[in-house]
């Protein structure tokens, strides 16, 4: 028989999960008439503020400063280093490689040079992954960490997030791999920060830099600069048409990232669900 505290915690999961799958599904069919990728951002986007707000409102009285969104002296500092750090991870697998000859840049005519362009998928990228970090890093992760432990969320989170990824275009094993290696890898942003800052920093950084330097981002070709990366190595490697997230230098990459954030100047919060949980306990 569960316990009350037990029985609690299903319900708060429960009703996070209902109302971001319900939000999902009523935003998808409204932004049907909006293309994949704006469809696929604002959806997400939508669907993790509901979920979160609901259950914050319903069970902590609290806004979203409760997981991990409130301004601090330490904020701006995450978020810097998140950001630094997407970005120099995405040119590590992108321009380094067309530097060393594995790569080459190639002229895309079908998607020239457009500060509107760009403009938007920076908007795109933003929104995705301020969403994806509330939807699975957010509310019902921060419950169940501070219940559960840390590796004993992140591994079947980190499955989720997999899972969210593998209808995306030419999505393979290795990308589905890579993409549960990256959901780890960002619940561990948060359990190193105490905040959403620093995950949501590299996530978009990242997907952004990508983005920018010609490369495919989990399926999507999203680039406005008027060239695109021609790889040159075997698909394995470069990660073919998803992206540089379905090949074997993102998953390299990935422990020398978490290595540094982990020895980067970065202040441990307690996350507000964590006190809550000590209090309740």
């Amino acid at each position: 028989m569960l316990s009350v505290a037990a029985a609690s915690l299903y319900l708060r999961v429960g009703i996070f999960a209902f109302s971001g799958i319900l939000t999902l599904q009523i935003a998808s069919w409204l932004l049907a008439w909006a293309g994949l990728l704006v469809q696929a951002v604002l959806a997400v986007f939508f669907a993790a503020v509901v979920a979160n707000g609901v259950a914050l409102r319903v069970f902590e009285r609290g806004g979203l400063s409760w997981i991990g969104l409130a301004w601090k002296s330490s904020s701006l500092r995450h978020l810097g280093i998140g950001l630094a750090g997407g970005v120099a991870s995405a040119l590590a697998v992108t321009v380094l490689p067309v530097f060393l000859g594995l790569a080459s840049y190639v002229a895309a005519p079908d998607r020239p040079f457009n500060w509107g362009s760009i403009a938007f998928v920076s908007l795109a990228m933003l929104f995705g992954a301020i969403g994806e970090e509330l939807l699975f890093h957010g509310y019902a992760f921060q419950l169940m960490m501070s219940k559960f432990g840390a590796f004993a969320t992140m591994l079947p989170v980190g499955v989720l997030f997999a899972l969210a990824h593998e209808n995306n275009l030419a999505a393979n094993w290795m990308s589905g791999f890579n993409t549960f290696l990256w959901g780890v890898f960002l619940g561990l942003c948060f359990l190193r920060s105490g905040d959403l800052w620093l995950p949501i920093g590299v996530h978009f950084s990242w997907n952004w830099a990508l983005a920018m330097t010609g490369a495919q981002v989990s399926g999507f070709q999203m680039s406005a600069v008027g060239a695109r990366i021609e790889w040159h190595i075997p698909t394995l490697w470069s990660g073919g048409a998803y992206g540089p997230e379905a090949g074997l230098f993102c998953t390299l990459l990935l422990p020398v990232l978490g290595y540094a954030l982990w020895k980067a100047p970065i202040s441990t919060e307690r996350p507000a669900l964590f006190a809550d949980a000590d209090s309740a306990a």
